[in-house]
């Protein structure tokens, strides 16, 4: 290689140095304003705000002493976890407006408060849930204590998964605490931890008040759950939850049909009925086998939809209606 194309070689070289560099210097600080770009509209856009706790809140009628500072923080906890654990608050609020109508109903005709609804709804959140410990459907029975209040449970029945057998027998347990304690979150804190416990606890440190008892921890949090979802079923737009009416699951009308006689094939039965399997075991789920003995005298009631369209069941719900700060129930507004 001549000494000319050494220099012109050496020049290119130095030149491609130098637009390396360049590109680097230029990419190091795009990079730089890219992030601190990032960060701006990152603070600019994303907020997360401690939701403001209700100025008072009852429950069943007896108030709560908010203005007790370890009675606030408690409440606080609660509506913190509930309002941003999203995905589970919106399925409940969802699941409720198919299962309150009948779950109020209920509790009305038995004589219990209404807030006793948003009991069942921590309970289970309104599936048929089955506990580490046994217990099992929306009222969370165990077997023993499910059968003490009147429900059948064997291998082929399980009413503990019957939603209105069982919610009138979670009725009969609260009435009868009721009558004991005379104080409705004395009631359900004992729902929660067995009357024996609420008894023992209340003898041994005098007092006659759940706000002022020393509780392990889950029936010290137990009423505080019950108070955050319904602070938040009943006012959701002060905990940005905006729902839809057509974003709530409806109602589906049903059609009983009486058995007073042993069904050996529920598969059988089912497609007797127009139905399938599949769709009994979902509208029965207190059927817990294949088939169903029935004694002698005895009967039961079996549901099938009557429609499972859901042009047909949400016919009633209007996606752009706007309800504002009325609602109750969902949150919605433009």
């Amino acid at each position: 290689m001549n000494k000319t194309a050494r220099v012109l070689l050496f020049s290119l070289m130095i030149i491609f140095g130098l637009l390396m560099l360049r590109i680097m210097l230029f990419y190091s600080g795009t990079e730089k304003n890219s992030s601190a770009t990032f960060k701006k509209v990152f603070r600019e856009n994303y907020r997360i705000f401690s939701p403001v706790l209700p100025g008072e809140i009852e429950f069943a009628g007896e108030r709560v002493p908010l203005h007790l500072i370890h009675i606030r923080e408690k409440l606080d906890r609660e509506i913190l976890v509930n309002t941003y654990w999203h995905s589970a608050t919106l399925l409940m609020f969802k699941r409720s407006q198919r299962y309150f109508p009948m779950i109020e109903k209920i509790l009305r005709e038995q004589g219990i408060p209404d807030d006793f609804k948003y009991l069942g709804l921590i309970e289970s959140s309104f599936t048929h849930a089955v506990s580490p410990s046994g217990a099992a459907g929306f009222w969370q029975f165990m077997a023993g204590t499910g059968k003490e209040y009147g429900l059948e449970i064997n291998e082929f029945v399980d009413e503990r998964y019957h939603i209105a057998k069982s919610t009138v027998a979670a009725c009969d347990y609260l009435r009868e605490a009721y009558e004991r304690y005379r104080n409705w979150s004395l009631v359900a804190a004992s729902y929660n931890a067995g009357m024996k416990r609420i008894s023992d606890a209340l003898e041994k440190q005098k007092t006659g008040n759940y706000y002022d008892l020393f509780l392990n921890e889950e029936t010290s949090r137990y009423i505080f759950r019950v108070l955050a979802i319904k602070a938040i079923v009943e006012n959701p737009l002060d905990y940005g939850i905006y729902l839809r009416e057509t974003d709530l699951y409806p109602e589906i009308p049903v059609r009983q049909v009486g058995v007073d006689s042993t069904v050996e094939n529920l598969v059988d039965f089912a497609a007797e009925q127009g139905s399938n399997y599949l769709i009994l075991k979902t509208f029965n789920p207190w059927l817990r086998s294949d088939k169903l003995p029935v004694r002698e005298g005895a009967s039961y009631v079996v549901e099938f939809p009557e429609s499972l369209e859901y042009e047909v069941l949400s016919k009633f719900l209007d996606e752009e209606s706007i309800r504002g700060d009325s609602v109750t129930l969902h949150g919605l507004s433009d």
